[in-house]
């Protein structure tokens, strides 16, 4: 007989966590009532949120409660149906949260034609990741051709699409900020960054960021996309430009702090910049995901969109590529496999 094993929130760490923070249970696989739809998980998404999910704070979404499945994104294939919208077969991206199978009624499952693009992407590249990173930059960060883009966490599920658009759409210059030798040298030689900073060499040191970013963008920073927070964003801000833009993505240094850290005051930055900050949540976009799915995938259909996976296998170990996560080692969009892809040849 199926089960269905999930992970469930086990307590909420104050600070950094481990992979005691949850609890690994088997369960029944539920049956669908009338309206629902069965599904049988193949791709769970991991993204930096989940963090925020964890802590009961006040946020633009409720916290996942205690024993509760943790939230996440899935990809996976319908199984039964009791939704005449869905049959047997299906290939969906839900909400459905780390588990094998998962119920939907349907309202938020989106249909994947897997001949499009690998369906991994839907929770990627063509999926809130590559959204966050469409809107973000041309409606919050509103780029215009001519003007100099830098992005922090470059190589990572939001920032490589970020740089790449920003080149489709004639930035002058498009310089990105991560961690290591070999994700610099992938944003420039694969996705076509002009430059990109190892901020691992400087040591926390913001001078020597200030310095290396100085450089890099000898007209200033017309738009900055902050994936990141911390001693990375007070090292940008000196450098902005007027009139220049601040999009706030997330700011995964900072998620596992139990306190905030002491930084410098960016007010002045901004006041005498005449520049604007902030911060945005893609789910008010939800109206317009059309708008941006077409446009993204015409341009991933084309090659001017590539994009990186970084795939653990077993679901089993979903705490511990969620923490690869927070400790930068992932390389690229951070996904579990939770069972092999019936739609991918390879």
């Amino acid at each position: 007989m199926a089960v269905n094993r999930r992970w469930l929130l086990a307590s909420r760490p104050p600070g950094e966590f481990d992979e005691g923070a949850f609890k690994l249970e088997e369960a029944p696989v539920p049956s669908p009532r009338d309206g629902e739809i069965l599904v049988h998980n193949i791709w769970l998404s991991l993204d930096p949120y989940m963090r925020g999910r964890m802590r009961d704070v006040k946020s633009y979404v409720p916290p996942v409660q205690l024993g509760a499945v943790m939230e996440g994104g899935t990809v996976g294939e319908v199984i039964e149906s009791k939704n005449p919208a869905f049959k047997k077969g299906d290939i969906v991206e839900e909400r459905l949260g780390w588990q094998e199978y998962g119920l939907s009624n349907g309202k938020g499952a989106r249909k994947i034609d897997p001949g499009l693009a690998p369906i991994s992407t839907a929770v990627g590249v063509l999926g809130m990741p590559g959204l966050t990173a469409y809107f973000g930059l041309l409606d919050v960060g509103a780029m215009k051709a001519g003007e100099t883009v830098v992005v922090s966490a470059a190589t990572g599920a939001v920032g490589g699409p970020v740089g790449q658009i920003a080149r489709i759409k004639g930035a002058k210059r498009v310089v990105g900020i991560a961690g290591g030798k070999a994700k610099c040298d992938y944003a420039v030689k694969e996705l076509g960054f002009d430059a990109c900073i190892d901020y691992q060499a400087m040591g926390r040191d913001t001078g020597q960021l200030i310095k290396a970013l100085r450089a890099a963008c000898p007209d200033g920073v017309d738009v900055y996309f902050d994936n990141v927070g911390s001693w990375i964003t007070d090292a940008v801000l000196p450098l902005i430009n007027f009139k220049a833009r601040i999009a706030i993505c997330g700011m995964i240094a900072e998620y596992n702090l139990e306190k905030p850290e002491m930084a410098p005051r960016i007010t002045r930055h901004l006041l005498v910049n005449s520049a604007r900050m902030e911060g945005f949540i893609i789910l008010n976009y939800r109206q317009r995901f059309g708008e941006g799915l077409r446009e993204m995938g015409g341009w991933l259909k084309s090659g001017q969109l590539k994009y990186r996976e970084d795939i653990v296998d077993g679901l089993e170990n979903a705490p511990r590529a969620l923490l690869r996560l927070f400790k930068g080692e992932n390389f690229g969009k951070q996904l579990v496999r939770i069972r092999p892809d019936p739609t991918r040849k390879h």
